[in-house]
């Protein structure tokens, strides 16, 4: 019902009055907005809250990765994102330096824009690495959000819940009339961040720790385009007398728009009381990694924050889920956080959406943990492993254990002399940034999510084994639990991607020419299970063709199997040819991901 009936105003409003939804999110970063969208997207009526005014109001995420961009594409506001985004082609000449203005010590290729690593993020989406603030990403998200139907509530804070057998009551606080009322809901998500109450309250177990170092950003506004457009990227890595990053060990000026816009990242002891940065003390700072002591700066604001490393081993209780830094906490390290809290919710969307419709046994929500608890674990190692691997470049550089300034600027100096020293220093920093490949390139990290759980029905073939390292290259297949692989397809007036044959709303059955009875059993068992559930038969005469023969290397099945694609675009089964009751089948298949009960479809 509507918090308020017809005539009733604010200031009469009950404290037990109760609103009723499907799905509540707490939390509007890029977690909770994604799963308002998501739901909104699919049909689901859903509320959002957030107990602050308005989305981000500091930079904080911004890598976007291949992944995240085609969660976007598939929720329809990719162009929207691009359109806000600095391009891939900007973001990737990541600078090691004494200073912005000063020498370099090199520079590395990152985010797939190097010659020798584009074709493999070319082949393995339609979609490129792009660079959003978060300030600029969740307005996106949460305007497509309520422009579908998501019920968005600001100043409107989370305090306490309570499950039972048909949902869970959710206690808040309108924090502008200091009301209190009831959210009952279906289900609910908290999205509420790196301390989440959400989490606290229902237990979740988690490995780590928090706060183990400490940064302070400071964003400014300063033109300095005669110093980076010619070399462009995201990061500019500043390593002098006095830079350090808290677990990270080095200054770094980040872009925050093209050429005017930046935020520093600047360490302190966390053991220690909490530095108080003036206006004049932040200039100062700029002005010292920018290298540049007269520059005009206009300081627009700092905040502190914890590095930790720490993530859920389970993601749910009962009713009550946790996404995003809910569940995985870590340092800014290979861009991972937002780009996993926006998959988290993508993952977890449709499956509520299966068990609300009655389309799904309520089993299914259990996959959610299932498949993405160990993501969170992965990239919280990935992330905290690629801040300690900085200690190699100052180790090749000696200045780990120089003891005065003059020293560590001698130390970086001996890299050009020609010196047997010197010699040995440039073999270990050629050594030092080719590791740093593991952060920057890690291609099979941000895209080798692999799922087993109950939601895939494996065909008794074995993951691949990894032909090259896991953790720098995504290698395609599609054995059940992968990610559909990547290829153009379309017809001569038409390019599509694989993806979008098959969108978020349904469940997809792709084929060949050789496998066309499939399409007659995908509609019986729509039919019988009230699933939406479609079949695209890629082949010369059809609707969709193979336009560069890609597809037919890459699917790994007969002309006549089946890939059943979840909307997740995870593949859930397969068939390798056509089997005598393509029907039957499918449908025990099916039924199976859907964890349907026998009498509701399903096997015994």
């Amino acid at each position: 019902m509507p918090a308020f009936q017809d005539g009733q105003t604010e200031t009469e409003l009950p404290t037990t009055a109760t609103v009723e939804t499907d799905v509540l999110i707490v939390g509007s970063g890029p977690a909770g907005s994604a799963a308002a969208l998501a739901l909104a997207t699919l049909g689901v009526p859903n509320i959002m809250i957030t107990k602050y005014r308005w989305t981000a109001n500091t930079p904080r995420a911004h890598i976007t990765n291949q992944r995240a961009m085609e969660v976007f594409r598939d929720l329809g506001i990719e162009d929207q994102v691009l359109a806000d985004a600095t391009p891939h082609h900007l973001v990737g000449d990541t600078v090691f330096c004494t200073s912005i203005a000063g020498e370099e010590i090199g520079r590395i290729h990152t985010w797939g824009t190097s010659p020798a690593r584009e074709a493999d993020y070319q082949l393995a989406s339609p979609c490129l690495t792009v660079d959003i603030p978060q300030t600029y990403l969740e307005p996106i998200l949460v305007r497509n959000a309520a422009a579908r139907g998501s019920q968005t509530r600001f100043s409107t804070e989370y305090l306490s819940h309570v499950q039972g057998d048909e949902g869970v009551d959710v206690q808040v606080l309108d924090r502008l009339t200091g009301q209190q009322y009831t959210i009952r809901a279906t289900y609910l998500i908290g999205a509420d961040g790196a301390r989440s109450k959400v989490a606290s309250d229902i237990g979740l177990p988690f490995e780590g720790a928090m706060d183990i170092a400490g940064s302070m950003n400071i964003t400014f506004k300063a033109d300095i385009a005669a110093y980076v457009d010619h070399r462009p990227s995201v990061l500019y890595w500043v390593i002098q007398p006095g830079s350090n990053v808290g677990g990270i060990g080095a200054g770094l000026v980040r872009m925050v728009r093209p050429w005017n816009e930046w935020l520093i990242v600047w360490g302190y002891d966390i053991g220690g009381p909490p530095p108080v940065v003036d206006e004049d003390a932040a200039t100062q700072i700029v002005r010292n990694l920018l290298g540049m002591p007269d520059l005009d700066v206009e300081i627009t604001g700092t905040s502190l924050w914890g590095n930790n490393e720490m993530y859920a081993t389970h993601l749910q209780s009962g009713r009550v889920f946790c996404a995003g830094d809910a569940i995985h906490r870590h340092p800014p390290s290979n861009g991972l956080g937002s780009n996993t809290s926006v998959q988290d919710s993508y993952n977890l969307a449709w499956k509520l959406a299966a068990v609300l419709r009655g389309q799904a046994g309520p089993a299914l929500l259990d996959t959610y943990s299932t498949e993405r608890a160990p993501v969170a674990e992965r990239i919280v190692k990935r992330a905290n492993r690629s801040s300690r691997e900085f200690v190699d470049l100052f180790v090749a550089l000696g200045v780990t254990d120089a003891r005065t300034e003059e020293e560590m600027v001698a130390r970086i100096e001996e890299r050009k002399a020609n010196t047997p020293e010197g010699a040995a220093k440039r073999a270990a920093l050629l050594k030092a940034m080719e590791l740093k490949n593991y952060e920057f390139n890690a291609h099979g990290v941000e895209l080798g999510q692999f799922y087993e759980s109950s939601a895939v029905v494996g065909d008794g073939t074995p993951r691949p084994t990894p032909t090259r390292d896991p953790d720098l290259y995504h290698e395609a297949s599609t054995v059940p639990g992968s990610h559909l692989p990547h290829a153009w397809v379309g017809d001569n007036v038409h390019k599509q991607a694989m993806m979008d044959l098959a969108p978020y709303d349904r469940f997809t059955l792709i084929t060949g020419i050789a496998g066309e009875a499939w399409a007659e059993a995908a509609a019986a068992v729509a039919a019988e299970l009230g699933v939406p559930l479609a079949t695209v038969v890629i082949g010369p005469g059809r609707e969709v063709t193979d336009l560069y023969y890609d597809w037919a290397k890459l699917r790994e099945v007969e002309e006549s199997g089946a890939l059943l694609v979840r909307p997740d675009k995870h593949i859930a089964w397969r068939a390798r040819t056509l089997p005598e009751d393509p029907a039957g089948d499918l449908r025990d298949a099916l039924a199976r991901v859907l964890s349907r009960a026998p009498e509701q479809g399903g096997d015994a």
